[in-house]
């Protein structure tokens, strides 16, 4: 008796293996495959759920998060991406914002206001100049579908052309609870159309690797390119 005690106490005070976690994900985050890169921006927390909208993509899509590139048209020599969706359908590239209050501007004024207390550069200008940077990536895809979207927090509220609401506008602002919803609604409205090729399998895999392969990682350049950004 006293022995069976004994052994019951032994394996009691032995630790508890956890159960392995196995993912199974068609979209991973670009920086899976790069070293991984230390958050340098406002709103990061934001940005982490925009990235669970994106997990809820169908299967087949991409995505890479924080994607930081050269560009020789910017006055950093760089461009910071938040997040690029690789589709079928073509790729979404996202801004996103954490403002809180009243975003009021048009698709061709310079700046936006936010609460008419402060000014913003147009989300959709800057946007236009990431695109741009990652066209000049692939040469292969310069006439894939390029979808411009803005996400702001449930936070504010738009006081917008009403064409940036409306789904087939190529330049779309959004709420990130609603960013896996639009995009998914984009790309029925374009398959729908039947105007654009398709882009495979091989395709989607080949412009996830050369934008991941160009991904600057380097906290060093990050930093730099950040601080002289909020000099602009």
């Amino acid at each position: 008796m006293f022995e069976k005690l004994k052994s019951l106490f032994k394996s009691s005070d032995k630790p508890k293996k956890k159960p392995a976690q196995h993912t199974n994900k068609a979209k991973t985050s670009g920086n899976n495959t790069k070293p991984k890169v230390q958050p340098t921006r406002i709103g990061e927390l934001g940005e982490h759920k925009i990235n669970i909208q994106l997990d809820q993509l169908p299967q087949g899509c991409k995505y890479v998060s924080d994607l930081m590139v050269t560009n020789s048209k910017s006055h950093t020599g760089y461009s910071q991406i938040d997040h690029v969706v690789i589709t079928p359908q073509g790729l979404f590239v996202v801004e996103t914002k954490n403002y809180t209050g009243e975003i009021k501007g048009t698709r061709e004024n310079k700046s936006w206001t936010v609460s008419n207390r402060f000014k913003m550069y147009n989300p959709f200008m800057q946007n236009y100049g990431h695109i741009q940077a990652i066209k000049s990536l692939l040469p292969d895809y310069q006439k894939s579908r390029y979808i411009s979207l803005v996400s702001f927090t449930m936070r504010c509220r738009f006081s917008v052309d009403p064409e940036l609401r409306k789904i087939q506008s190529d330049e779309l602002i959004v709420y990130d609870v609603e960013l896996s919803e639009y995009i998914q609604r984009k790309m029925n409205r374009i398959q729908a159309e039947k105007t654009d090729a398709i882009l495979t399998e091989s395709d989607i895999q080949k412009i996830y690797q050369s934008l991941v392969e160009a991904n600057i990682t380097d906290l060093k350049i990050r930093a730099e390119h950040v601080d002289k950004a909020r000099l602009r």
